[in-house]
């Protein structure tokens, strides 16, 4: 019998250690048996949650009801923002309106009013991380803590990127990007405190995609995406309960609310310029479902997730087929 002998500290005093060749055996063989169970774990959860998504694909949840739910619409003014406000409005929704523009957004809100539904006016600057700091403490006095996030407000500086100025770069940073960080700086930790809320991104298939003359906003739609993955981690693994806090990024194909000035489309019976209440009908019902992420039409998520395991040439053949996306303004 053989022995491995080790000198430890204790104290003041060193004392002898001896481990046989045999206890060094078993603890190999017990750490492989605890590893190959751990894998079988591994294993058999991968699969059960692989087939419980085919089944939730074919059976989704029902729609969870947001009555009484406070509802906080970036860019409510116009577009998609108004549609969202005015669909959520009509399920029971309050919905706290904000945009930096004062008629747009009072419009909307005197829209839902004038249909019996609840809502509020709030001007903000989005870019501004002060200005979102005080009007969050004023919705929390005014209204109630935020319960439904959905950051809209952005914009759209089509050209090439030789051709885009610093300005322009930056303010889109600011608006599609940034200020996603500063309303969940201002509004999650309410959230988390009641373990109860959704947030809700505006990325775009431009956020899935790079399409030329959309540099800078493939940068920001790309970010969202990343962003929203993260703090889904976050939360995921805070030792604390977070499940009642839901995430979903929607990743919308054109859609026509005035930013897309010049849209090239090959096959338009196949991938059609979206109307706001066409593209509103599928987020709505995303949310309600609690689904993580969407596009619209969801044929394109299934379509990228396939060709991304393809070299990369062979998903720009397909690509190059379909020939759709913007002109430089």
């Amino acid at each position: 019998m053989w022995f491995n002998v080790s000198m430890v500290q204790s104290g003041k005093k060193k004392v002898l250690c001896f481990e046989t060749d045999e206890q060094g055996i078993s603890m190999k063989i017990y750490q492989g048996v605890m590893l190959t169970l751990e894998v079988i774990v591994l294993i058999v959860k991968m699969y059960a949650t692989w087939f419980y998504s085919i089944y939730k694909f074919f059976v989704p949840p029902e729609p969870k009801s947001v009555k009484g739910e406070i509802i906080l619409i970036t860019g409510a003014g116009h577009g998609m923002g108004r549609e969202m406000a005015l669909s959520f409005a009509k399920l029971g929704g309050t919905i706290v309106c904000v945009d930096i523009n004062p008629t747009g957004n009072q419009e909307t809100v005197e829209m839902i009013k004038d249909s019996k539904g609840k809502a509020h006016s709030y001007l903000c600057d989005v870019t501004s991380r002060t200005s979102i700091n005080e009007m969050a403490d004023k919705i929390r006095k005014e209204v109630g803590e935020v319960s439904i996030l959905i950051n809209n407000a952005g914009i759209m500086p089509c050209k090439p990127l030789l051709q885009t100025g610093e300005k322009e770069i930056r303010t889109a940073f600011e608006v599609n990007c940034l200020a996603h960080l500063w309303t969940l700086q201002a509004f999650l930790p309410g959230m988390m405190e009641r373990n109860h809320g959704h947030i809700v991104a505006m990325s775009s298939m431009a956020g899935v995609i790079g399409l030329r003359n959309l540099v800078p906003y493939c940068g920001t739609k790309f970010a969202v995406r990343g962003m929203m993955e993260a703090i889904h981690e976050e939360l995921r693994e805070d030792p604390r309960d977070f499940s009642g806090i839901k995430l979903t990024c929607i990743c919308p194909y054109i859609v026509d609310t005035g930013l897309c000035k010049n849209p090239k489309i090959k096959f338009p019976s196949l991938m059609k310029i979206l109307s706001p209440q066409e593209a509103v009908k599928h987020i709505v019902d995303a949310v309600r479902r609690e689904y993580q992420e969407i596009t619209i039409p969801s044929s394109l998520y299934y379509i990228n997730q396939m060709f991304r395991v393809f070299p990369r040439s062979v998903p720009l053949h397909i690509k190059d087929f379909l020939d759709s996306g913007l002109e430089a303004q």
